[in-house]
């Protein structure tokens, strides 16, 4: 009886496994729009830095500052350092103003609080 039910379970297995299914692939057409901004070659750009208060983790409170900051118009670079509360942003001095940087990271969250905001030639951390 042992021998019929290992004879049969090693058949089970042995044919079963032959059948393997394969991967279906789909192709899906997704319109895209192009976010990428459009930077003006003659703009002047200005450099700010300014310390945000309130962070409390660098993936979720840093980067999204960062990234909030990054798609702004007129702003061609946005790096927010999580260590030294130090965020940096180059932007369109025509377009962005140090008002519109302060009122985009305090909309991000109400526990962010921006000081220190000033002007600057060249980045202090690079």
């Amino acid at each position: 009886m042992k021998n019929i039910f290992f004879i049969a379970l090693l058949s089970l297995l042995a044919f079963n496994c032959k059948n393997k299914a394969e991967a279906e692939i789909k192709t899906i057409e997704v319109a895209t729009t192009n976010t990428a901004q459009k930077l003006d070659p003659n703009a002047i750009y200005a450099k700010a830095e300014f310390t945000v208060e309130g962070m409390t983790c660098m993936m979720g409170c840093a980067k999204t500052i960062e990234n909030k900051l990054a798609k702004m118009d007129g702003v061609k670079s946005a790096k927010v350092d999580f260590d030294k509360k130090l965020a940096m942003v180059e932007y369109n001095d025509a377009m962005v103003t140090p008002k519109n940087l302060t009122e985009t990271v305090t909309l991000v969250s109400d526990t962010y609080k921006v000081s220190n905001m000033k002007t600057v030639e060249h980045f202090s951390i690079e």
